[in-house]
C-alpha cells in the first residue's frame, strides 16, 4: 500500500492518466463502420478500437515505466510475461466492447499498477463520457473531466470522491448489464437490495467509489485486467473488493483469472451477507 503522496507517485499517476486519455481519444477517432469486429477464441468480441487503444497504451507504458512488465488483454493470450516481477501493470484497453458495439457510452480504458499481488494505483477513463477516475490506495480517489487532446485545464480541478456508509435502508446494488449470471442473481435475491442498477464495464466500480451504489457482486469468472483498476480506485475511495468469503484477491495468477468477487462501497460491510 502507498501510505503517502510522494512526488514520484504523483508523476506516475499523471502519466498513467495521460496515457489513458490518449487511448480514449484513439478509440473515439475510429468510426463505427471501421471497427472491424471479430470473435476471439472465447467468443467475446474484439475490434480495431480495442487493438488501437492497446497499442497506444503499450507505447506509453514503455516510456513511463521502462522495464516494468505489462499484461494487457489483447496480448495476454500469447505474450504475457511468464514470471512477473513484484510490480507489473494490468491493462484492459477497452473494457465493455459489447457496450461500444451497442452504441452505449458504458465502456472504459483501465490501467492499474499492481504491487505485491495487489492493485495500488488505478485509472479508469470513459471515452464517451469525457470522465476519468483515478485512485492511489492509502492516498485518495478523484474524478475529473478530460478533453480529447488530453487532461483539460479548463475542466476544473479534480474532485475528491468517497464511498458511502452501508445504509440502514435502501441499499443499491450495481450489476453487469451484459454478464449477469445465475449465481449472482441468486445472491442478490438473498441480499434484497432496494434497487438494482445495470451498468457496463469498470464504470460499476466508479459508481461505487462515488457513493452512488453500495454493492457490486460478480460470482462468475472474470479476468484480472477487467477489475484491477476499479479495485484500486474503489479501495482508495473507502471501499473493498474481496472474494465471496471475505478473503483478499491476489493478482498475477498464472491464468490471470478471478473466479468471483464482491465489491463493497463500505469496507466495514464486508461479509454482511
Amino acid at each position: 500500500m502507498i501510505e503517502d503522496s510522494h512526488p514520484a507517485t504523483e508523476t506516475l499517476l499523471d502519466g498513467l492518466c495521460r496515457i489513458a486519455v490518449r487511448a480514449a481519444a484513439a478509440i473515439r477517432a475510429i468510426a463505427p463502420a471501421a471497427l472491424k469486429v471479430r470473435a476471439k477464441d472465447d467468443r467475446s468480441p474484439v475490434t480495431a478500437a480495442d487493438e488501437t487503444s492497446e497499442s497506444v497504451i503499450l507505447e506509453g507504458l514503455v516510456e513511463l515505466l521502462p522495464g516494468v512488465p505489462v499484461v494487457s488483454e489483447e496480448a495476454a493470450g500469447h505474450a504475457a510475461p511468464r514470471a512477473l516481477a513484484r510490480q507489473f501493470v494490468l491493462v484492459d484497453p477497452l473494457d465493455g466492447t459489447r457496450e461500444l458495439l451497442a452504441g452505449r457510452d458504458e465502456y472504459t480504458v483501465n490501467i492499474a499498477l499492481v504491487d505485491n499481488a495487489q492493485p495500488v494505483i488505478g485509472v479508469v477513463a470513459a471515452p464517451a463520457l469525457g470522465l476519468l477516475w483515478r485512485g492511489i490506495i492509502g492516498v485518495r480517489a478523484e474524478r475529473l473531466m478530460f478533453a480529447s487532446d488530453g487532461l483539460s485545464p479548463n475542466s476544473g480541478k479534480p474532485e475528491t470522491i468517497r464511498t458511502r456508509a452501508w445504509p440502514d435502508h435502501g441499499a443499491v446494488a450495481i450489476v453487469s448489464r451484459s454478464h449477469l449470471d445465475p449465481a449472482t442473481d441468486a445472491y442478490l435475491a438473498q441480499v434484497r437490495p432496494a434497487k438494482r442498477i445495470a451498468c457496463g464495464s469498470a464504470l460499476k466500480f466508479c459508481r461505487l467509489a462515488e457513493g452512488v451504489a453500495d454493492l457490486y457482486p460478480r460470482l462468475a469468472p472474470t479476468s484480472e485486467w477487467d477489475i484491477a483498476a476499479g479495485h484500486a480506485l474503489l479501495v482508495a475511495a473507502g471501499g473493498a473488493v474481496t472474494r465471496p468469503d471475505g478473503t483478499p484477491l491476489r493478482y498475477g495468477q498464472t491464468d490471470f483469472r478471478i473466479p468471483a468477487f464482491i465489491a463493497w462501497g463500505d469496507h466495514a460491510a464486508v461479509g454482511k451477507f
